[in-house]
């Protein structure tokens, strides 16, 4: 009998608690002083998300600096029964990686696991760890004469493992494709602590179900990410950059359409921005400024590139621009001559999501719909907000190229906090819209905690049903990332779909 087991037996300790005890300073064996931490001044930036709205907490958190110290802590953890919270950069905007409050957990994070394990230029390939930050891949790839494409405004601080369990989107998706697309393989560990590696360098791979993409896009809730093997692209050496002016929404998508077919499909981003997008940005942002002489309606930033040396991407531009103002597309525009003046429009479109902040309380939905229903989606949305709130703000914007709407509500002038209250009104209201529409109430954010509920109301009993037997065949226990994605079928938001989805049908009709 050793010391601890009269006090379990009289019930003045938990065994239960006592095998976490033992599994945490087993974890702390494997990875060694440098991997974790336990001050509470060490472990704050780890338990609460980017813009502060969550906040768990957590026994350790763990930094293994290999895939097989990852795969001997989960596997120590599996054995306790101590759930895993996986975290990259922390810069998500839907809580998928915080951690619980209520039950043991670790926090694992990714983030000394930052080597290139192989680089083939030759082969258009990339094999990077999960902990590598983004904009340093884009640096690497650019040093061998490559690019990759994945460009996000976290890039500086986001993490691959991240990117890739969240499925990450940004600007180029039009061109490139979303972070699946522009993955090969993946190695993961999975909740049982084996290590499932798929680092093909094979662009085909018929060889029965491609197993990676149950872990893109997954949240890490059904295994770790630690490495992944990425696609390159040639370097661009020549971009045309433009603004244009136009007269409505449904004129956005006629110049999409006759952009795409006159570049040659050469487009790598096609944003469109609000009037009121524009204002803000210039108010509140150092160094935007308004791009031509009268306001518009609307405006769209686009931009081509080519790695060809004797592409004359202005002229194909030029062509565009000429032929958008003979159909009435386009009112006005600029071509930027400069890369200065080409970094100047960038800051416009940048600008408009930081200069949300000086204009007070937000709500900001990422959703999508087919690209052709994007200016119905938008001007339908519009009227379904201002019938809860006359004087909301509407601020549509985003990548219309794939569909990409970002569609935030500013609070009213003057609000004395009626807006952030009616919150769950204007959910429903985009929602349904967005599900009449046969389109996703999440683009490229992800699920995390803050669209569980509405995952489990507008996503279909099938899928919610396979994607539940899925998990638990993964993870039987429920230990990676719990209460993350999916909600339990018995839970009140769940039994709610039903009448949500007649709600939509009723909308759709």
């Amino acid at each position: 009998m050793n010391a601890f087991e009269p006090a379990i037996a009289a019930g003045r300790i938990d065994a239960s608690l006592m095998e976490v005890n033992a599994a945490l300073a087993q974890i702390r064996d494997v990875v060694g002083e440098a991997g974790w931490l336990a001050a509470p001044g060490d472990i704050e930036p780890y338990l609460t998300e980017s813009r502060g709205l969550y906040r768990g907490a957590t026994r350790l958190v763990v930094r293994p600096a290999s895939t097989d110290e990852v795969s001997r802590v989960v596997a120590l953890c599996a054995a306790a029964g101590l759930k895993v919270i996986p975290q990259g950069g922390n810069t998500g905007l839907c809580g998928a990686a915080v951690p619980p409050g209520d039950s043991p957990n670790i926090v694992l994070s990714l983030s000394r696991m930052r080597r290139v394990r192989a680089i083939d230029p030759e082969n258009f390939t990339l094999t990077v760890e999960a902990g590598c930050v983004l904009a340093d891949i884009q640096a690497i790839a650019e040093q061998h004469d490559r690019l990759f494409p994945l460009s996000l405004g976290a890039q500086g601080s986001c993490q691959i493992g991240g990117n890739l369990s969240t499925n990450a989107g940004g600007v180029q998706v039009l061109r490139y494709g979303n972070a699946r697309e522009l993955t090969l393989g993946v190695e993961v560990v999975l909740p049982d602590g084996r290590v499932m590696n798929s680092l093909r360098l094979l662009r085909k791979d018929n060889t029965g179900y491609d197993l990676k993409h149950l872990f893109i896009g997954a949240e890490g809730t059904l295994g770790i990410i630690t490495a992944a093997t990425l696609k390159l692209y040639p370097k661009p050496v020549s971009h045309s950059t433009a603004i244009f002016a136009l007269p409505s929404l449904d004129a956005v998508i006629e110049l999409l359409s006759l952009a795409r077919t006159m570049t040659a499909d050469l487009l790598t981003a096609f944003e469109f921005i609000p009037r009121f997008g524009v204002e803000i940005a210039a108010r509140h942002v150092e160094g935007v400024r308004d791009p031509l002489d009268a306001p518009s309606p609307w405006y769209v930033l686009l931009e081509m590139s080519t790695s060809a040396r004797d592409a004359s991407l202005d002229a194909v531009m030029e062509g565009v621009f000429a032929a958008a103002l003979e159909a009435d597309s386009v009112t006005d525009g600029v071509i930027a001559t400069t890369e200065q003046q080409r970094q100047a429009f960038w800051k416009i479109r940048e600008g408009v999501v930081e200069a949300q902040k000086g204009e007070g309380a937000s709500l900001k939905y990422d959703v999508s719909v087919p690209v052709t229903s994007v200016p119905s989606f938008v001007k339908a949305a519009i009227e379904a907000c201002r019938q809860i709130s006359a004087n909301v703000r509407p601020l549509a914007f985003g990548h219309v190229g794939d569909g990409n709407v970002h569609f935030n509500l500013t609070a009213p002038i003057g609000d004395d906090g009626t807006f952030i209250a009616t919150a769950a009104a204007f959910e429903d209201a985009v929602f349904d819209l967005v599900a009449s529409m046969n389109g996703s109430i999440s683009a490229e954010h992800g699920i995390g905690l803050t669209k569980k509920r509405a995952l489990a109301c507008y996503k279909s009993a099938v899928e919610l049903d396979v994607m539940r037997k899925i998990k638990s065949v993964l993870d039987p226990q429920m230990l990676f990332n719990p209460d993350k994605v999916l909600m339990s079928p018995e839970s009140g938001a769940a039994k709610a779909g039903a009448a949500i989805s007649e709600r939509v049908r009723h909308a759709a009709a």
